[in-house]
């Protein structure tokens, strides 16, 4: 698995990607996020956006069904690029009940009431956060 950022990714892979995953904000990926390369093939993508100084929200977390047993290790590749940004916490909002247990099982803590959480209000879902050391 690699990341790359998508601003660096073939503009024809990527474009198809896009094209073929509905929901993928296509510009923000572009500006902010990476895609996932699976022996060169576009397999999923993410955006690690800044909330705070030192405050990540991963958002638009998406792999393919061929990528999906990788998801682990996405999630822990994503949280060392997050060190590297020098990040202290990193928020995923979530709201599929795999998605909740796999946070889970990878030390993430839910939220409820926190300065990010309030300033972000949801209607479905759960908010987890993850300490970056």
């Amino acid at each position: 698995m690699k990341l790359l950022p998508a601003n660096q990714a073939s503009r024809g892979k990527l474009e198809g990607f896009v094209h073929d995953h509905e929901g993928i904000d296509r510009d923000l990926l572009l500006e902010k996020g990476y895609v996932v390369l699976l022996q060169e093939k576009i397999e999923g993508c993410f955006v690690l956006d800044t909330l705070e100084e030192d405050v990540y929200w991963l958002k638009q977390l998406y792999v393919t069904k061929n990528a999906a047993i990788s998801l682990p290790a996405l999630i822990e590749a994503v949280l060392a690029l997050a060190k590297r940004k020098e990040a202290k916490e990193v928020f995923v909002h979530s709201h599929q009940p795999m998605v909740d247990q796999l946070l889970e099982a990878l030390q993430f803590y839910p939220q409820k009431d926190t300065k990010i959480v309030d300033k972000y209000p949801i209607e479905k879902g759960k908010w987890w956060t993850y300490s970056v050391s």
